[in-house]
């Protein structure tokens, strides 16, 4: 194996401005705060690592979640599993992480390069989509200080839809049993990987991570170690599980096959007394019930999951062969339910029987963007771009027409909040004038712009790129959105609309200021997304899922992340 690592030195002071957190890791503010907080003058060292694969568009908020904590001796380790998105770019945004790249392996190899890669005595692995609160590290450390035998210890987690936003679904009770190993025999009652700390020793002691397993490794390191060691847990929050339509853990098919395998795996030691051969097969008879009545709840939900070859046929035998004998009888009922919808919604209407139900109108639903029914479609886009990207939003920050979204997204690691707007009369204007003719805004002056839906309302793009090129601080970040797929306003801006934009259109536009390499642009939306949008329906009259699919083809909306350069290549040159 072939590995590349960038940053490999931590730096052992960052600025806020470098990751934007301010409470970073090394730093003297999170030092200061675990000396006030009791703990030792030479605080254990606790190694985060954060395997990802194309989950680059959440890397930021994990990485940020890690440099926000309270124990202020941490290292930060990214292993790219040989990803293809924007992993790389984000990573080196911060300088002290350690990034380490890989051909595609799978979670467990990542995690175990991870485990290489790491030097401290404590070891947590944060799945790159997930976040760590504040005190997750602090409240690790305590507890197996308290239980100085423990190989490992986990706490609570909590729930949070795919655009970071709180959930209000429970997470699993834990199983009650006075021998931990029985009660993970029963269920992986810890669910969530990043809650847990581990010991090096023990893990390392184990041998890691299984490779061969494409699933469920985590459960298996478990249970591997608390077969002869003993094992903890403590009752704080200390991490947040985003759900979204990519988790793993919908694979059922997958997640059955693996799990009865790590099952398996423990048959020798579950051997060893009644209780625990009692809570082995507990334990397979509840994975076997789940998933069957998972399957049977995804095909009632999505009748398309039966043409997905394999997998359905797969699910479908698990079922009737592990599933109690009830649910033989709950299968039929479900495809006698499912085969008339499965026609209507599978099958391509003939010619001129298209049911258009509520969007047989030649007037919109709404047309003011779908405001009066909830939030814009658009804005879900929007929003989750400038929440994803919330740490470039620091220091100085310039936003056109007001500050709603710099104070929003940047807090308090905002130092001055500056807002350029064309009305004079304007409350909130710092500065007035057109971004195509703003001699008045001084240069090289903003850490960050926040530029949301203001493009296409301006005619000589190329001139107000310049100006934002201007402005920008060296090192500074502009945030901008513009539309693709959409109506023109009715308001007052229809009389300034002049544009809709294309992925390729920006591309060339934005490279003519930008160079390439500090420029990351994408689309978001999808056919039904860009439906509803032109209609006014809001984000509340669709699903996740629904607004999370992507389709390069329907560009509902188009985002651009543009770094100016800290050296010119004049400078470069000289």
């Amino acid at each position: 194996m072939t590995l590349r690592e960038l940053h490999l030195a931590p730096a052992p002071d960052v600025p806020e401005h470098a990751g934007g957190s301010s409470a970073a890791p090394h730093s003297t503010s999170a030092r200061d705060a675990t000396m006030r907080t009791g703990a030792a003058a030479n605080p254990p060292l606790v190694s985060v690592v954060i395997p990802c694969f194309n989950h680059g568009h959440f890397l930021g908020e994990a990485i940020d979640s890690v440099r926000g904590q309270t124990h202020g001796c941490v290292e930060t380790i990214v292993v790219d599993d040989g990803s293809t998105d924007e992993t790389a770019a984000v990573a080196a945004r911060y300088p002290d992480v350690r990034y380490v790249r890989q051909e595609n392996q799978g979670l467990a190899a990542a995690r175990n390069t991870g485990l290489r890669h790491a030097a401290g005595e404590y070891l947590v692995f944060l799945d790159a989509d997930d976040r760590l609160l504040p005190d997750a590290l602090a409240a690790g450390l305590a507890c197996l200080d308290v239980h100085p035998s423990a190989a490992f210890t986990w706490g609570h987690f909590r729930y949070v839809h795919g655009d970071g936003s709180p959930s209000n679904e429970k997470p699993p009770a834990r199983v009650a049993d006075a021998d931990e190993y029985c009660a993970l025999l029963r269920k992986n009652h810890i669910a969530m990987h990043a809650t847990v700390m581990y010991r090096r020793a023990p893990l390392e002691g184990v041998g890691g991570f299984d490779p061969r397993l494409r699933a469920c490794e985590d459960y298996d390191v478990y249970l591997r170690i608390a077969s002869d060691a003993p094992i903890c847990r403590h009752d704080r929050v200390v991490a947040e599980y985003r759900k979204h339509d990519v988790n793993m853990s919908h694979d059922t098919d997958l997640m059955l096959d693996t799990v009865l395998a790590v099952l398996a795996k423990q048959a020798e030691h579950a051997s060893a007394s009644r209780a625990r051969r009692r809570a082995h097969r507990a334990g397979i008879r509840f994975y076997r019930d789940f998933y069957a009545e998972q399957f049977v709840g995804q095909l009632r939900r999505d009748p398309r999951r039966l043409l997905n070859g394999r997998a359905a046929l797969r699910g479908t035998m698990l079922m009737l062969r592990y599933g109690p004998k009830w649910m033989g009888r709950r299968l039929l009922a479900g495809l006698r339910w499912l085969a008339p919808r499965m026609q209507r919604r599978l099958t391509a209407p003939r010619v001129g029987h298209v049911d258009f139900g509520d969007l047989r109108r030649t007037v919109p639903i709404s047309d003011v963007f779908g405001y009066d029914r909830g939030r814009p479609v658009d804005r879900y886009y929007i929003e989750r771009f400038l929440g994803e990207h919330a740490a470039d939003i620091h220091g100085r920050v310039l936003e056109i027409g007001d500050n709603a979204y710099t104070r929003r997204f940047g807090g308090d690691r905002v130092v001055t909040s500056d807002v350029l707007h064309v009305d004079p009369q304007s409350p909130h204007a710092t500065f007035v004038g057109d971004l195509t003719t703003a001699d008045q805004v001084p240069s090289d002056a903003f850490d960050c712009v926040v530029l949301t839906q203001t493009l296409h309302l301006i005619y000589d793009v190329r001139a107000a790129l310049a100006t934002l090129h201007r402005i920008l601080k060296p090192g500074g970040v502009l945030l901008a959105t513009f539309p693709g797929i959409s109506h023109i306003d009715a308001g007052e801006w229809g009389g300034t609309w002049c544009w809709s934009f294309t992925l390729h259109s920006a591309t060339r536009l934005f490279g003519e200021v930008f160079p390439p390499y500090a420029t990351t642009l994408q689309t978001h939306g999808n056919v039904l997304a860009a439906t509803a949008f032109l209609q006014g329906l809001a984000v509340e009259d669709l699903r996740a899922p629904e607004l999370d699919r992507h389709d390069p083809h329907y560009q509902v909306i188009i985002t651009a992340r543009a770094v100016k350069p800290s050296i010119t290549a004049a400078d470069a040159q000289q």
